[in-house]
Parts: C-alpha cells; sequence; structure tokens
C-alpha cells in the first residue's frame, strides 16, 4: 500500500480524474490526451513553480499527510492501580487536579513553563506577521515560551541600517517582543531565531542589546525542509528591495524577462529564500561563545529532521557547548511555508528521530558527559503526544515544540472576533450555538477576567483562544499522568509508555505491549 498520493493534493489544489491510481507515482492508471484535469501535472503544466508550495501561501497552514510505518499513535500510555509518584498515594490527595504540569528548561538561568510545550517557530511568514499579537500575548498569559524565528528583521518594511549595514532599528522586531512581554506573568520566555542572513544583519546585537532580548535560538534546520526558510512576495518592488538586501529571490527579479512576466500578470509572485547554513564543531563553538559575549543568558538550538549523523552532531555540541535547550524537530511538521513534496517525502519521521535522540543521549550519559534538555518536536497537537515525548525521551525530554496546533486557536479566536462585529457573514453555526457574545463563547473568558482584571478587554481574542486551548491540553495531560500516577512531569519514564507493534518496538526500544510488566506479572502469578 503507498504511503503517500503523488499527484493529487487539497493543499496544492489538484486531483486525479480516474477512479484509479498508479501506486507509486500517483498518475492516472489511464492518462487521456484531452484531458481537462487537475492532477499536479497538468496545473504545473501552465503554471510550473507555483505547484512546489501548498496554497493560496500566506493565507493557509498545511502539514504533510504521508502515512508512515511507525509513528506516535503505535504507542500507548499505562495506567496503573499501585501508587502515586509525587504525591501522598490516598484519593483525597493524589487527585488529578492536583498534578503539576509545570517544567523548566536551561542550565543556570532556567525558564519555567506551566505546560511543558511551546510554539514552534513564527517568523517572517504571512500568516506569523499577521497574527502575531494573538500567538504572543496568547503565549505569555497561557505561560509558555514563544520562538519568534527566522528573518523577521530581514523582511521588515521599515528595517533601518547602520553605517556598518546592520541592523539599526527594526519597528516589527520590537512590537514582536513588546507584544509577548506585555502580559508575561514569569513563565515561559521569548526565543529569537538566527539563521544566516540573520547573523549578517547582526540581529543577535540588535535584540540583545537593544530589546533585552535574553534567549538566541540557533537555526540548524526543522522537519518539514531541508533547505532555508521562505516567503512568498507579491510586488515586483519588494521582490527588488529584498534581493538587494541580500536574500536569494526566485525567479530573478532584476531579470527584464521576469519583470515583464510579472507586468504580464503570468508572474504573480517571487520567492524569498534563505540560504543553507553549513556548520563545522569549531565554527559553531565560536558562535555560542559570541552569543554569550553579547549578553545573551540562554543559548538554544533547532535542528531539523536530518539523519543520525547531524543528530549526533546537535546532541554532542550542544552538550560540549552546555546549550540551555536542543530541540529536534521531525518530519512531518511544518506550517505550510515548505515545498509540498519535501515536506511528504523529506527526513526522518517524528517517532523515529525522536528514537535516534534518546538513544544518543542514553549513550552520552551513559560516558560520564552532561546531556543537554531536549525538546521534541514534529506533528504533535494533542495532550497525549505530549506524553508520549516526554516518556518516550526520558529523563532527557523536557518539552515538545508544537507549530500548527497553536497557530490554529489563534486563527480561529482572532477569526471569532471578526465574526462577532458581522464579518464574513457572522457567527456559523458551530460557534453561535454557544452563545453570541465573547463571554458565551469563550468557556475560560471569566477565567482569565479573574486573573487579570479589566486588563482581559485589552486581549485579542486569538489569544483567548490559544489560552483555551493550552487549557486543555493541560487539563488533559494531567489526567494522563494521574493514570499513570505521576504528579510531576520529571517523573514520567519510559516504561509508562509501551509499544503496539513488534516493530514500534523495535524502533524505539521501548517493551512490546505483550511484554510490558511481564515479569511482575508473572511474579505475582506464580507467588507460592
Amino acid at each position: 500500500m503507498s504511503l503517500s498520493v503523488a499527484n493529487s493534493s487539497e493543499t496544492l489544489g489538484t486531483k486525479n480524474r480516474s477512479r484509479d491510481v498508479v501506486p507509486q507515482s500517483g498518475l492516472c492508471s489511464r492518462c487521456m490526451d484531452g484531458c481537462k484535469g487537475n492532477c499536479d501535472m497538468f496545473k504545473a503544466t501552465f503554471r510550473s513553480r507555483e505547484l512546489l508550495y501548498p496554497g493560496p501561501f500566506g493565507e493557509i497552514t498545511a502539514g504533510n499527510d504521508k502515512d508512515y510505518p511507525v509513528d506516535y499513535t503505535h504507542l500507548n500510555i499505562a495506567g496503573y492501580a499501585l501508587g502515586a509518584e509525587g504525591a501522598y498515594p490516598d484519593p483525597d490527595s493524589a487527585t488529578f487536579p492536583a498534578v503539576s504540569t509545570e517544567c523548566a528548561f536551561g542550565v543556570k538561568d532556567k525558564v519555567k513553563m506551566k505546560v511543558p510545550m511551546f510554539t514552534g517557530a513564527l517568523g517572517s511568514t504571512e500568516i506569523a506577521r499577521k497574527n502575531w499579537e494573538h500567538f504572543a500575548i496568547g503565549a505569555a498569559i497561557s505561560g509558555i515560551t514563544l520562538v519568534c524565528g527566522e528573518n523577521v528583521c530581514g523582511i521588515d518594511p521599515k528595517l533601518e541600517f547602520d553605517k556598518n549595514g546592520k541592523v539599526k532599528n527594526s519597528p516589527d522586531m520590537k512590537r514582536r517582543v513588546e507584544e509577548y512581554r506585555r502580559f508575561h506573568q514569569g513563565y515561559g520566555d521569548i526565543l529569537v531565531q538566527m539563521n544566516v542572513e540573520d547573523t549578517r544583519l547582526g540581529v543577535a546585537e540588535y535584540v540583545i542589546d537593544k530589546l533585552g532580548v535574553e534567549t538566541i535560538e540557533l537555526k540548524w534546520g526543522q522537519g518539514a525542509k531541508c533547505i532555508g526558510g521562505e516567503i512568498k512576495v507579491g510586488q515586483l518592488e519588494r521582490a527588488l528591495e529584498l534581493k538587494k538586501r541580500g536574500y536569494i529571490v526566485t525567479p530573478d527579479p532584476t531579470l527584464p524577462a521576469n519583470q515583464a512576466a510579472f507586468k504580464a500578470g503570468a508572474i504573480k509572485e517571487f520567492e524569498r529564500h534563505s540560504r543553507l547554513g553549513f556548520v563545522d564543531q569549531a565554527g559553531f563553538m565560536a558562535e555560542v561563545q559570541r552569543l554569550r559575549s553579547l549578553g545573551a543568558k540562554r543559548v538554544t538550538l533547532k535542528t531539523g529532521a536530518y539523519p543520525m549523523r547531524e543528530l549526533a552532531m546537535a546532541i554532542r555540541w550542544s552538550s560540549d557547548a552546555r546549550l540551555d535547550l536542543l530541540t529536534i524537530d521531525g518530519a512531518s511538521g511544518g506550517t505550510g511555508m515548505s515545498p509540498w513534496r519535501m515536506m511528504q517525502e523529506w527526513g526522518v519521521p517524528s517517532l523515529y528521530l525522536h528514537s535516534m535522540a534518546y538513544e544518543l543521549c542514553a549513550r552520552l550519559a551513559a560516558a560520564g558527559r552532561w546531556v543537554p534538555d531536549i525538546a521534541f518536536a514534529g506533528g504533535f497537537s494533542s495532550e497525549d503526544h505530549i506524553f508520549k515525548a516526554l516518556a518516550l525521551g526520558a529523563p532527557y525530554c523536557k518539552a515538545v515544540c508544537m507549530g500548527r496546533a497553536l497557530m490554529i486557536p489563534g486563527m480561529v479566536g482572532k477569526n471569532i472576533g471578526l465574526w462577532l462585529k458581522g464579518e464574513d457573514g457572522g457567527l456559523p453555526p458551530t460557534v453561535n450555538k454557544f452563545g453570541t457574545t465573547k463571554e458565551e463563547i469563550f468557556v475560560c473568558y471569566e477565567d482569565l477576567k479573574e486573573k487579570f482584571g479589566k486588563d482581559v478587554e485589552k486581549f485579542p481574542l486569538g489569544a483567548v483562544g490559544i489560552y483555551s486551548a493550552s487549557e486543555k491540553l493541560r487539563v488533559g495531560l494531567q489526567q494522563l499522568m494521574a493514570g499513570a500516577r505521576k504528579w510531576r512531569p520529571e517523573l514520567i519514564t519510559r516504561r509508562d509508555v509501551f509499544a503496539l507493534t513488534p516493530e514500534a518496538a523495535k524502533v524505539t526500544g521501548l517493551d512490546y505491549v505483550m511484554d510490558a510488566y511481564r515479569e511482575e506479572a508473572l511474579a505475582i502469578i506464580d507467588a507460592k
């Protein structure tokens, strides 16, 4: 059975005409001369490189729908009838609301979070820009960390340079930092991510010195793609500006043929790409030291779905540099800003990658070396995902990074605010069945009013949406942890999950369900 279909996807606005499809190629089994479409190859015939990306670009988020042989659904969580770790073992004390979901990461100046999760890198994409206040305030009031992704300064239309060509002032970056801090409650932090262009532009110097940012994240890659970050630009002047700033822009907006095609309406948008990074240990260690010398209290690293060699480099070098956090992002993560086929077919899937990470961390620890705090990322969306990731990577995995799962409630909450004003036809039936005011619709609104008083009126409803979704994840995690008799996240172990198939057991190193707790069970049965 094919794991993905190669020539038809809703994300690309394409579909097969024939009811029968060749499993590997995804082409119709009967391709007819005169067909009016609309498979990938049909549309690529006239729209060419536009078919590389989900669309409409900047208005959607998209995730890989490939069905991997083994993934996190092939693990189940163990629940017990005995004991209570982290609580007094009686029915009145060891209740699920008593479970603490608080966690922390870092070496010296640790960052505490109310829930062991944080947002994916929300950088220069249009989705992040236009929804930033919802995402940032939502993360702050939820008590979780927010990652401000790459290229934010570099694409800022109002960016000002100093005499050396470095960032002097970036109003958009300033806005992003200030929005998060506006209602920050002491839990979580804002991480600013750095790629090749950010380093060349002096972004770290700017955000540390001028904006007081304390944590810088180095970027090796992500789970959705093996190239640099990209956005699309719908204006020729803007494309020329970004090329002048040093970005790769395709098709080349300086070429007369491309300018003519844009004016004729054939080329409707340009792509801005970041450069590929090239790493070596000496350079990596020097860059970490440079960031610390600039005043960064914490330095973290995010790496992507590369094979085990690069994973080992990330883990060992993070150990040697004593980084505060290493985020390991597996395929099929992504927020819809990656080439679609690349997101489908590139990289090590999350469960495989995270299992490799545990093996390498355990080997490092066995050699007596320090193991950095780890976060897993790549397709997580629910409380059971959080539990399973913490268990699979225990004791090294401290949190999970979520992308689309935390963006969606921000966008939904924002749109509810617009619908309440009568825009786009008003409230849809899926929402108005709960009420016609924000107080009626958002179950957590009164909770926020009690915590923040009149300030709650300043919250954009997308932030209220993220808080509501975070509360669902927090309480759901409490319930799973209580069932596993663990009242704090750091008490979760690898024995608290088991594999449902022999193949999943082989990949993860976890007990197969028929072997989990077998020795203890047989000892009970065989007792004299």
